[in-house]
């Protein structure tokens, strides 16, 4: 295995595989570059356009000058296909007669269920949505994520033996001791935490206060949502930037408040730009005391402000109160500070250990559980991060569930493969600079939930390839 291999495996499935698909589609060979990337990952056309890409921040590529655009590479190359390109799937009897149930038909429930479907399962995935696609099609946009690129890779998942029941919710249509009554040899749990939190400060719990979760929820899954004409996020990861550019669409004045600075802010530097170009306005150093209320209707936010302290458990410098106070205006409160798992019906009868963060306590090599058929990974594990993190979690839960019922210690795609491209070890770098995906002008974004990335053209995208060092060479 690979030195870039070794860093970046716990974090990205599809590591490993990154020179190979990047040096595929340097050769123009698409199709070749889809069914390697897709040994490792299901989502190439959904993690070309949300993820974050970890594995740009290990590209040895940035000593020189900057990291090769790896997610720009698999969006050209994701919309390149015009067939679906499957990975291997091996048939086996044995393992189709056993029943594995997968709650939660999100990133990591439907890798797991991708991941066991390829061992030859046949899962039996519970949503308790009326759509598949958890976080995926609840709470991100359209404009980031279009939903006809993310319906067909949930389609080929379910292509694959897969079999997917929506509108069935763990603790109020069934529970865990029921899938065990019935049969079920395993359980993944991969419900995320879908619930947004507020805080404890007056006029919290006002008409015209709501959590980020819930409007992006019940704008995505309606097409409409109640949205003000003044409209204040509170926050900083991605979830309050996609409320603020959601609301911004809606027609709305949006001010995003923040404790910290921007540098400080969890969200993605380009989806913080570009909420700004659109539009936004960005008031940093102020947290909320009160909700400014007037006959139970929201009037403004009065925000405390912050100095920046000492630095905290999460490395960053932590806020504290200046002693000043400003008051904001709005008719709307948005706040994406948090999120959360459902409560404790959710296991009923079922003595699951927790956290004391309250999550779901599952092993980091396979996601097993102190009950020892179930599994589980993604953000209820270990609380809200990324989609490829929920990936990486439902291939190492697949791993394990194999594991528990055949005793095989290991699985035939964690193999690495050679690519057969072409490279010369001692050519000198290609000078050719990163670029950036092209993107709609903001005028052009005004009203409307068009896909705001576009892809490269063929010439950009592959010369773009060229500028990968070929880590799997080993040569750096």
């Amino acid at each position: 295995m690979s030195n870039f291999s070794i860093i970046c495996s716990s974090a990205c499935p599809a590591s490993v595989n990154i020179p190979g698909f990047v040096s595929l589609v340097g050769e123009k060979r698409y199709p070749e570059a889809l069914r390697l990337h897709r040994e490792r990952n299901p989502f190439a056309s959904i993690c070309a356009r949300v993820c974050v890409h970890p594995c740009e921040e290990k590209c040895r590529r940035s000593s020189l000058d900057a990291p090769v655009s790896i997610r720009g590479i698999k969006r050209f190359m994701a919309d390149r296909e015009t067939e679906m390109q499957l990975p291997e799937v091996r048939v086996n009897p044995v393992n189709a007669a056993r029943k594995i149930a997968v709650i939660g038909a999100g990133p990591g429930g439907l890798s797991c269920a991708y991941f066991l479907a390829r061992l030859g399962y046949r899962p039996m995935v519970f949503e308790a949505a009326s759509r598949a696609g958890g976080m995926l099609v609840q709470t991100i946009p359209a404009y980031r994520l279009p939903r006809e690129r993310m319906e067909q890779e949930i389609n080929m998942i379910l292509s694959m033996g897969v079999t997917l029941k929506t509108s069935s919710r763990l603790g109020a249509d069934f529970s865990l001791s029921d899938l065990k009554a019935q049969g079920y040899d395993a359980v993944f749990l991969g419900v995320g935490a879908p619930f947004g939190t507020r805080p404890p400060i007056p006029g919290a719990k006002s008409a015209g206060v709501i959590d980020a979760i819930e409007y992006l929820r019940e704008f995505n899954m309606k097409g409409a949502v109640s949205t003000g004409k003044n409209v204040v996020v509170v926050g900083g990861g991605n979830a309050a930037i996609d409320a603020a550019r959601t609301a911004l669409r809606l027609g709305a004045t949006v001010t995003l408040v923040y404790r910290r600075t921007r540098e400080e802010m969890p969200a993605n530097d380009q989806e913080i730009a570009d909420a700004l170009a659109e539009g936004a306005t960005l008031l940093t150093l102020c947290n909320p005391e009160e909700i400014l209320v007037i006959n139970n209707k929201v009037t403004g936010v009065r925000c405390s402000r912050m100095k920046l302290g000492a630095f905290d458990k999460s490395g960053r410098r932590a806020p504290e109160k200046s002693g000043e106070t400003i008051n904001v205006n709005a008719d709307q409160v948005i706040f994406a500070i948090g999120q959360k798992l459902e409560g404790p019906g959710l296991f009923q009868d079922m003595a699951v250990e927790m956290t004391k963060e309250g999550w779901v306590k599952g092993s980091l090599v396979t996601g097993q559980t102190s009950v020892p058929w179930l599994f589980t990974g993604g953000d209820c594990a270990i609380g809200p991060s990324s989609v490829i993190a929920a990936v990486a979690a439902g291939e190492r839960a697949a791993f394990g569930i194999n594991a528990l019922l055949t005793g095989e210690t290991n699985v035939f795609w964690r193999t690495d493969r050679d690519p057969g491209t072409r490279f010369d070890t001692e050519a000198a770098p290609c000078p050719e600079p990163r670029k950036a995906l092209p993107a709609l002008l903001p005028t052009e974004r005004t009203g409307s939930f068009k896909e705001v990335e576009q892809a490269w053209p063929e010439e950009e995208a592959v010369s773009q390839c060229l500028r990968c060092l070929r880590c799997d060479f080993g040569r750096y």
